[in-house]
């Protein structure tokens, strides 16, 4: 676990509430998947456009900012298609949770 790039990557508000929105994805963002014709597991993601859509950003910042997250171990990404749904890494974030737990 990468703390600096992990407290770099949740230093900006919007990339920090995709990590806060991703821990209940159906709460927070529309039904997944609608657009396949066979039943996908989608493992709790949630595709680019909604996250997108939710955060009031360009698709070239969400790429942005959902790349940090995924390359600081905060989220995890599985391609169906043209389509990338992110979820979060829980191993990562637990880790995270044990060090401010126990270190700090």
């Amino acid at each position: 676990m990468d703390k600096i790039e992990i407290f770099k990557a949740l230093s900006n508000e919007t990339r920090l509430s995709i990590i806060e929105w991703l821990k209940e994805p159906e709460k927070n963002f529309p039904p997944q998947g609608g657009h396949f014709d066979d039943v996908v597991n989608l493992k709790g993601g949630v595709c680019v456009g909604s996250i997108r859509d939710k955060a009031g950003i360009s698709q070239s910042t969400a790429s942005h900012y959902l790349d940090m997250l995924q390359k600081a171990g905060l989220l995890l990404s599985e391609r169906h298609g043209k389509w990338t749904y992110y979820r979060r890494n829980e191993e990562t974030i637990t880790a995270l949770a044990d060090y401010f737990g126990h270190e700090i």
